[in-house]
């Protein structure tokens, strides 16, 4: 995996290829390459690092009109030249990009071999040229339905052939394809953001899809040979977004818009005199509220944090039992499934494969998924059917920030709608839906004077071990911070419910280890301050997230930095503000790559 481009039209393919693969860097940046179908043999440019170094060595007049490219986050093999994408068969005649991975590879690579074969890099992806030359008869899309009839694995793949150099064919199993339709051209991606420069008109492949694209049409097939059709859908004008504008990074960037994506989420859904929220999209009365018997809250990384603060305020405000799973155990641990039950699906990108892989369980056993993504038209928005937007608009920066406070915003909705008709009186129900509205000026006030990020960073860029902790919804908060300064500075770090801190963790504890406290004003605080006392008697240094106003609090700091106060219940909202910054401003002193963290990438398509 991860990022994917393919071009037919009367245009020079070069240059859109090499566009859309810099839109499409921040999913995969191990490598980088092109292959470009002009005479009887296919042309392949490929690089180690960035898409400029592959830039740097293909002619800006290369000839060719049809075109396929890739950007690699390795799964298979080193970061190599000979591992990146695209690969080719031995007559260079035909090219393959693809996401996903191929589970019988080995079965597969040795049966070539003893056929002749000879295999130039370790990749999984190369078995599948030579796999579609071993069926190649004259007509390509046949030969690749045949080829993948011997796969097993997930995929997202795109063929040229030098015989064919007007064709792509392109087939779907569990990874992303979006087809591009233009005037006398089309285009190809595994992200609708390679193509909104040139078009907004687009199909979404479904799995077991096959589609043969020219310059003048799509004919897409299920692989079985019957014919699929699909509608042809408008993309958001949002996906054309994603400059830094004043900003260093894009991360930096995406922190500051979240008093706008924060209001976006909310807009039209909060009701603040009626105290209770709207979800048109979750399809829910009332009446079908009151019937709830659980709620399961699934998603994977900082979208599991989301959850794990989703599932604690349903329980606390609503009273009706909600547990966050992560989607990648949760859908090999052979479930119970409450047909009854209320299933949410958390993923920005919509197209995380393990959480793909949960909610297909989950309706397998017949139970009902709402899904809570970012991405219009991704492959979990179109699988569950129903369930919210969270309206972020792009976020382009591998550690997320935005999104991740639009997903909380999301439940924290779902949470006043379901309180409001099980257990909220209409005064509390109110007190909660204005303070939800007020969200986004809190978060704003607090991004104009964020208080001194310099000075807590300068305690962690020589640590050799952080330690994260708070209680409550502000143990979720501690993961995440946890998780965003591992990402992006690389710091030995973890986080721990605040209690448990003596279970463990404060065996790590010497002079002048830093560790970051979650403490607003909420029920846990008196606790809390007990455990901080606990680490600073064996030397820690603390650096303190607080309330605005608590002395207390502040005078056990290291570093106190003050947060707006805000409804007990929305504190994550702006605990999580410094921890992002933090992570940012130590992960900048230590000079690390911002945007792209090493060994990371944006939507985590293979499991």
């Amino acid at each position: 995996m991860c990022g994917i481009v393919g071009y037919v039209g009367p245009k020079l393919a070069a240059p859109i290829l090499l566009d859309g693969l810099r839109r499409l860097e921040y999913r995969g940046y191990d490598s980088a390459g092109v292959a470009l179908v002009d005479g009887p043999t296919i042309t392949v440019h490929k690089e180690v690092g960035k898409v400029a170094m592959v830039q740097a060595v293909v002619p800006a007049d290369a000839p060719g009109h049809t075109g396929i490219a890739h950007t690699r986050w390795a799964t298979h093999g080193g970061v190599t030249q000979a591992n990146a994408h695209p690969h080719t068969d031995m007559e260079l005649g035909i090219a393959v990009v693809h996401n996903g991975i191929i589970d019988n590879d080995e079965a597969l690579r040795q049966r070539l071999s003893a056929a002749g074969v000879e295999f130039r890099s370790e990749t999984d992806t190369e078995v599948l040229p030579h796999l579609i030359r071993h069926h190649y008869k004259g007509d390509p899309t046949q030969a690749v339905i045949d080829a993948l009839k011997e796969v097993r694995g997930t995929y997202g793949v795109v063929v040229a052939f030098a015989e064919h150099p007007g064709v792509m064919v392109a087939a779907r199993l569990g990874s992303p394809l979006v087809i591009g339709l233009g005037e006398d051209e089309n285009f190809i991606a595994s992200d609708p953001h390679a193509l909104v420069r040139y078009t907004r008109r687009v199909i979404y492949l479904e799995d077991r899809e096959l589609a043969t694209i020219t310059a003048d049409g799509v004919e897409s097939v299920h692989l079985d040979g019957s014919e699929a059709l699909h509608t042809v859908e408008e993309l958001e004008a949002a996906f054309g977004t994603g400059d830094k504008g004043e900003f260093e990074h894009y991360m930096l960037k995406e922190i500051h818009e979240q008093p706008e994506s924060i209001g976006r989420c909310l807009r039209g859904r909060v009701q603040p005199e009626a105290g209770t929220a709207r979800l048109g999209g979750f399809d829910l009365l009332p009446r079908d509220l009151t019937e709830i018997p659980s709620v399961t809250i699934m998603g994977c990384g900082t979208s599991f944090h989301a959850a794990m603060l989703g599932a604690m305020a349903i329980e606390q405000v609503a009273r009706v039992p909600a547990r966050a799973v992560i989607a990648s155990e949760f859908r090999w641990s052979n479930p119970q499934i409450d047909p009854k039950g209320l299933y949410l699906a958390v993923s920005q990108s919509g197209e995380t494969a393990d959480t793909l892989g949960a909610i297909k369980e989950v309706t397998t056993k017949g139970g009902k998924v709402l899904g809570v993504v970012n991405v219009v038209g991704s492959s979990i928005a179109r699988l569950c059917g129903s369930g919210v937007y969270i309206h972020s608009g792009p976020e382009v920066a591998v550690a997320s920030t935005k999104a991740f406070t639009s997903q909380i915003s999301a439940m924290y909705l779902f949470t006043l709608m379901l309180g409001r008709t099980l257990t909220l009186a209409p005064n509390e129900a109110q007190h909660l839906a204005r303070s939800l509205a007020d969200l986004p000026e809190m978060v704003r006030a607090y991004l104009g004077n964020p208080g001194p990020i310099q000075e807590a960073v300068r305690h962690l860029v020589n640590a050799r071990y952080v330690l994260f902790m708070g209680r409550g919804l502000s143990w979720p908060v501690a993961l995440e911070g946890a998780l965003k300064l591992k990402e992006l500075a690389y710091i030995p770090c973890e986080a721990y419910a605040a209690g448990e801190m003596k279970h463990g963790p404060i065996a790590m504890m010497e002079e002048g280890t830093p560790v970051i406290v979650i403490v607003p004003s909420d029920a846990n605080r008196e606790r809390t301050l007990s455990n901080m006392r606990e680490v600073q008697a064996r030397g820690a240094a603390l650096i303190v997230i607080h309330s605005r106003g608590d002395h207390q609090a502040a005078s056990l700091a290291a570093v106190s930095i003050p947060v707006p106060r805000v409804h007990p219940l929305l504190t994550p909202m702006v605990t999580v503000l410094p921890l992002q910054l933090l992570s940012y401003q130590a992960a900048l002193a230590m000079g690390r790559d911002i945007d792209m963290p090493r060994n990371l990438a944006k939507s985590v398509t293979v499991e």
